[in-house]
């Protein structure tokens, strides 16, 4: 477990250099807990948090004394602190639990349900969560922990252990032992499914996806390694696959509400969202006041336009769990919500409460933000903007200077002469390369909040159109052009574009247009909106020569804080600080400006303030660029029923309003770090 190394008046790092003292100290301590001598035990990590106050080990030993010493409130402030520092400890949520144990069930709950949730091996929370589920009378929930506690009480030491180390992110301790373990007995499942999991902390999941399939193949009934199959599935936006691998889960269990979850949220994922509806009310129905269903379910209605249903969703949610942030955030992610006096006094009470779980701050942070904005005072929604993104930026490793890497590696592989080399000759009617199916995609590409929901809402609404949802399948596809390996190892993506043939690049842009048509009604037509395919326009053209292409821009300052006051579901991890926007912008300009050289004629660029202002022309335009026949109902783009997935969804069921256009200007004085970065540009 690392330490993180303080830094002098002048910032410059300082080395420890009493790091064996301070190890001997947390073992003394240790010793001193064994023996009950709870106060001593305090001195000493107490003492070293005043070094060291981000010290894990510190904090958590003394939070376990404070309680032994029947201080909850002391312990719960402590392990508040533990958590800002490392928020997915588990060993944190498990101590939470033993303190509520006594006085609150329901946190108790909540905080063992988390510990499990991050680390599976903490057998004393397995067997809390038993004994509460049972006084709650949740028997199936009490039989699932029990088969918990028996399941890891007979795992070798060595697979708790891995379990531990990668809850704890010491992931090449865990990958060392886990191999070492394989080594002996090549076929433990479990091990297998470790690996896996460790895989996924790398990042490298054709890996894990590998050793689970092979893990099933030893053991199918092994369905805990099925539902981390599906949760890989799902972060490789397999979605299809991910749905079948559920299905076949709830058909052996039916009653296992985790499986219930998977096949509803997997149907969500490939767009059958009456039928996760109606997945999702069948839970509810045996567990009314299951917050996590609601949040869910509050997603699904607000995706299909009830929003009324999903407000009473997210407000339900909200009043069945203490401090639930997403709830609160749900409501101001559907951006024509008003807070009432009475929630934002609730809200800013639950984000200052020391019990409060971190990701439910981040969350009430946001929503606060929206609240205030939305009450015109500007200083303290931009405080709590920050507070959020400052809070959801240390959840995450997003470095700037490894995307900067990756845009100028398609500017350098991506050129005129790559494109020529691939060109269709003039006297080939079909070569190829070239997709010859009826259905012809058009991707809408930009930064996040760039008005990309309002184009496709506009395209959608024409006959020949069918709106889908941001695919993952280019994504998809430049992950496997990369090829196995961690995230810091050489990419072959881009490179490997110049060693593909004409018929292989063919062959993919077969498959897009294959593995897409699930998401389709049959239109000539159909829409990826995917933001993030602006840095694989190379890519796109090649496989697919025949698709069009817009480009959503937006005045970068509108855009950017509208980027800044947005808490993402996930991915967009530039999005949490204002100099990593501005960075990630200036990649984006650099490449657009690169694709319209090489592919002059190819991208249309759409800027969101003359969609807002000159509506009509600009919807010409559009049709025009892409050769569809003028239709009345894209004018009348709010009127179409159709699923929309984004932030925008509420807001792209109106007509057209410029309300929003200068909205950042409220806040220009604190935006100074996105400013300076984009008006080197401007």
């Amino acid at each position: 477990m690392g330490v993180s190394e303080p830094t002098n008046s002048e910032g410059k790092t300082k080395q420890f250099s009493n790091v064996s003292s301070m190890s001997d100290s947390i073992t003394e301590a240790k010793l001193l807990l064994q023996k009950k001598q709870f106060s001593n035990a305090l001195a000493i990590t107490s003492n070293l948090l005043t070094r060291y106050p981000d010290n894990i080990e510190a904090l958590y030993l003394t939070a376990v004394c404070q309680r032994y010493l029947q201080q909850p409130q002391q312990a719960l402030a402590t392990l508040n602190t533990l958590k800002s520092y490392h928020p997915n400890y588990a060993r944190a949520y498990q101590e939470e639990g033993h303190n509520y144990r006594l006085s609150n069930s329901q946190a108790a709950i909540s905080a063992y349900e988390k510990a499990v949730q991050l680390n599976a091996a903490l057998i004393a929370s397995w067997k809390n969560l038993n004994e509460l589920y049972r006084a709650e009378g949740q028997i199936w929930s009490a039989d699932h922990a029990q088969n918990q506690v028996d399941y890891w009480s007979g795992m070798p030491q060595a697979l708790v252990s891995v379990s531990s180390l990668i809850n704890e992110d010491n992931v090449v301790k865990a990958e060392e032992i886990c191999r070492f373990f394989l080594k002996t007995q090549p076929k433990h499942t479990e091990a297998m499914r470790l690996l896996a999991a460790i895989g996924v902390k790398h990042k490298v999941l054709d890996d894990a996806e590998f050793l689970l399939e092979s893990c099933l193949h030893f053991d199918p009934e092994f369905h805990q390694a099925r539902l981390d199959y599906v949760n890989v599935l799902h972060k490789r936006q397999r979605y299809e696959k991910a749905l079948e691998q559920a299905l076949l889960l709830r058909s052996k269990s039916p009653n296992d509400v985790r499986y219930q979850m998977a096949v509803a949220n997997e149907s969500q994922a490939v767009g059958e969202f009456n039928q996760a509806i109606h997945i999702y009310r069948e839970i509810l129905n045996q567990l009314p006041d299951n917050s996590g269903v609601l949040i869910m379910l509050g997603h699904a209605y607000k995706t299909v336009g009830e929003t009324d249903n999903a407000v009473t969703a997210y407000q339900k949610a909200g009043a069945c769990q203490e401090n639930f942030g997403d709830a609160f955030w749900s409501l101001a992610n559907l951006k024509t919500y008003s807070f009432s006096t009475d929630e934002i006094t609730t809200m800013q009470a639950r984000e200052q409460a020391p019990n409060t779980p971190f990701e439910d701050r981040f969350h009430l942070s946001f929503a606060l933000g929206k609240a205030f904005e939305d009450a015109g005072d500007y200083s303290q929604a931009f405080s709590y903007y920050a507070k959020g993104n400052a809070l959801k930026k240390q959840q995450l490793g997003y470095q700037a200077a490894r995307v900067d890497a990756e845009c100028k590696a398609q500017i350098e592989v991506c050129t005129p002469a790559l494109f020529s080399q691939h060109a269709p000759p003039s006297n080939t009617p079909n070569p190829p390369n070239i997709q010859t199916s009826q259905a012809t995609p058009i991707f809408i590409v930009g930064l996040p909040r760039a008005g990309s929901t309002l184009l496709e809402q506009i395209l959608s609404s024409h006959s020949m159109v069918d709106g889908t949802m941001e695919l993952p399948n280019i994504m998809s596809l430049s992950h496997r052009l990369n090829g196995r390996g961690g995230i810091d190892k050489p990419k072959r993506y881009p490179q490997v574009l110049a060693e593909l043939s004409t018929e292989q690049l063919g062959k993919f842009g077969e498959e897009f247009i294959r593995d897409t048509e699930v998401y389709r009604q049959g239109a000539p037509f159909f829409i990826d909106k995917m933001p993030n395919n602006f840095r694989h326009i190379g890519l796109i053209h090649l496989i697919l020569p025949n698709a069009i292409i817009i480009d959503a821009r937006r005045d970068p300052m509108s855009c950017g804080f509208s980027i800044f006051k947005q808490l993402f579901a996930e991915g967009q991890e530039f999005s949490y600080n204002l100099e990593d926007i501005g960075k990630y912008y200036n990649n984006y300009v650099e490449l657009m400006a690169h694709w319209n050289t090489t592919l002059p004629g190819k991208i249309l660029k759409m800027q969101y303030e003359d969609v807002v202002t000159d509506f009509e022309e600009q919807v010409r335009k559009l049709l025009d660029f892409c050769g569809l026949p003028f239709e009345e109902s894209c004018l009348n783009f709010y009127k179409t029923k159709r699923s929309v997935r984004t932030a925008s969804a509420e807001q792209v069921r109106q007509p057209i309003y410029q309300s929003g256009m200068q909205q950042w200007k409220h806040f220009e004085s604190d935006l100074g770090p996105l400013s300076t970065l984009v008006s080197a540009l401007t």
